[in-house]
């Protein structure tokens, strides 16, 4: 590689102009000479000067033997032939020609080493790489902060409408197709038109051309391969395609009893060869895929049931839907509900086809959208906030924004740089998040409009963002080069913090499944003590019961006792009463101790009762 330096200087600055032409000589400056000045100078005879004035010449060596050579260089005579090669065998002379060859090329390899070399080495002479060029400048070196700048508006001819949907030209921000409909369920008035239209970025006073639908298209899409064609879903749930080319009406449409139930609200291209193949989705729980050449039916049907028995009437109905032509079998959907179904197309049943549901938000989820650079990391937006997830975490969001005062509408990656997102709100603010910036707050905040906005799409280049608001009003913004120019160590920071992230929820998911299992082991503890304490406290009772029955009973019989012995010492009792009682009391002396006897077994058996118990329950 040449380098070349222009230098600039003034033409002022280098003297009086030289004209080349011929003329007469003229005396321009008589300068006579001084005779004192020779004096000062002494005259040297002879004086010699070295001038080269012939060729450079040099000897050289040549060896005139003649021998027979191959296009190899391989000499066939006589002695041409290395002792270890017979020429004989051919692998040995393939080997050694492979040799030669070899020999050659670091030859030639080092001769070509050497041109360049020499090269820089002139270069070097000529010009001082090490001087400091231009250091009387001073480079006033400012970084530009942050900012957007509205370039354009685009105007709803009709009213009463809202742009729904915003899909950018692909062979570059020449134009712009844009979907108007009036999403409120039966709040449209009954005269509003159903067209939508396509935009030329540089004339907002007039669209370029009408797409008339049988029903106000919900959303658009220009098909990345052949960018005269557009594929559109209906608020009745129709799917419709226009070729440019063929004018404003549609070239095909789906049947109604064949396509959704609900409006389409999702539309996008699918990789195939043909590049004629798309898939929708809409609330009625079902994703359905179609070939453009025959849009009579779907070529297949997914239902959106997280039970995976593929029950429609169990299905989420889906707001969003993302599609990596990178990843051409995988695709992901936000269902109303709050949940994001990631799913495979190519599953071997249906219920293969949906691999995780993720809990995504409390409310729909308006946007679903994977990161370009890194496509295990994908996007959420829905509620008061915007999720970021890893495909390796299940159970939660690796990073999260803030809850906002107002809802969040739409949001979209960078295509430029991996850590810069977007978000819209519905007080009509655009929100730019740099992750290498700052995490917790916007780096920047645009008022794009004063009603709310609907949707956002960020051209291919990164560099112009078109906002859709409720008004029906399209407004092009264009970025600072901060948001589009990428850092030169970027990609590897994002990647950390992505890292760190999903590295740090991971410990946390597996701490909370510790901690749940040591509840569920610690409750089942404390119910089996419970148990055990319930059973000797039943056993204790029955003994205290026992015991004071027994007690009772012996105070009731010293009671007796000392009442006959009161009466017979009053002599209230008479001899055949007190040979009665003598008998009594001896019976009654022997029926105490049978049941003291009684008493002294029933310790013994109740412990027998509890260890065998126990033994049962271990």
């Amino acid at each position: 590689m040449e380098i070349q330096y222009v230098y600039t200087k003034k033409r002022a600055d280098f003297g009086r102009q030289c004209i080349f032409s011929d003329r007469p000589s003229e005396l321009l400056v008589d300068i006579a000479p001084n005779p004192e000045a020779l004096k000062e100078f002494l005259e040297r005879d002879p004086v010699d000067r070295a001038i080269q004035v012939v060729q450079e010449m040099s000897e050289h060596d040549v060896n005139t033997e003649r021998f027979e050579t191959d296009s190899h260089g391989v000499n066939h005579a006589e002695g041409g032939w290395p002792k270890d090669v017979n020429p004989q065998e051919v692998e040995q002379v393939i080997r050694f020609r492979k040799k030669v060859e070899k020999d050659e090329m670091y030859v030639s390899t080092v001769q070509n080493l050497g041109n360049q070399m020499e090269h820089c080495i002139r270069q070097n002479n000529a010009i001082d790489i090490y001087q400091d060029y231009f250091s009387d400048i001073e480079i006033q070196a400012t970084e530009e902060p942050p900012s957007a700048k509205t370039i354009n508006v685009f105007r709803d001819p009709c009213k009463d409408r809202g742009v729904a949907h915003i899909s950018w030209y692909p062979d570059g921000p020449t134009k712009l197709a844009i979907a108007y409909c009036n999403t409120d369920f039966q709040r449209a008035p009954k005269d509003t038109s159903t067209e939508s239209y396509l935009w030329d970025v540089i004339n907002p006073n007039k669209p370029e051309l009408a797409l008339k639908p049988v029903s106000p298209l919900v959303c658009l899409e220009y098909n990345p391969k052949d960018s005269h064609v557009l594929v559109g879903g209906c608020y009745n749930g129709q799917i419709a395609y226009w070729d440019s080319r063929k004018g404003s009406q549609p070239v095909e449409s789906t049947e109604v009893a064949n396509g959704h139930r609900d409006p389409v609200w999702k539309v996008i291209w699918n990789q195939s060869k043909t590049g004629t193949e798309c898939f929708s989705v809409s609330t009625d729980g079902q994703v359905l895929w179609w070939d453009t050449r025959k849009l009579s039916e779907p070529i297949e049907r997914l239902c959106l049931d997280p039970t995976k028995k593929q029950d429609l009437a169990c299905a989420h109905g889906a707001y969003s839907l993302e599609y990596e032509p990178t990843i051409p079998t995988k695709f992901m959907a936000g269902s109303e509900q709050g949940a994001i179904f990631a799913c495979n197309r190519k599953g071997k049943t249906d219920a293969d086809k949906i691999v995780a549901v993720y809990p995504g938000h409390i409310g729909p989820v308006y946007a679903l959208q994977r990161n370009p650079q890194f496509p295990k990391v994908f996007m959420s937006v829905g509620d008061w906030t915007a999720r970021i997830w890893s495909e390796d975490i299940k159970e939660n969001a690796i990073m999260w924004t803030k809850y906002h005062q107002c809802g969040l509408t739409d949001g979209c990656w960078s295509t430029a740089r991996p850590g810069v997102f977007f978000t819209s709100k519905t007080d009509g603010t655009l929100d730019v998040w740099d992750l290498l910036f700052k995490q917790n707050d916007p780096t920047l905040t645009v008022q794009v409009c004063d009603e709310p906005l609907q949707c956002l799409r960020l051209q291919e280049h990164g560099r112009l963002m078109a906002c859709g608001s409720q008004s029906g009003v399209a407004t092009i913004v264009e970025l600072s080069e901060g948001f589009y120019a990428q850092n030169r160590n970027e990609r590897n920071l994002v990647n950390a913090i992505f890292e760190r992230e999903t590295r740090r929820e991971k410990i946390l998911e597996s701490r909370h499944r510790e901690m749940k299992l040591k509840e569920k082991k610690g409750g089942a503890e404390e119910e089996e003590e419970h148990r055990d304490e319930e059973h000797e406290d039943l056993v204790a009772k029955a003994e205290a019961d026992f015991f004071a029955a027994i007690e009772n009973e012996k105070k009731l019989r010293d009671r007796r006792k000392e009442e006959r012995e009161a009466a017979l010492r009053n002599g209230q009792v008479d001899e055949e009463e007190e040979a009665g009682t003598g008998i009594g009391d001896a019976e009654d002396e022997a029926e105490e101790k049978q049941e003291l006897e009684k008493v002294e077994e029933v310790p013994e058996q109740a412990a027998e009762e509890k260890g065998e118990s126990e033994s049962a329950e271990k």
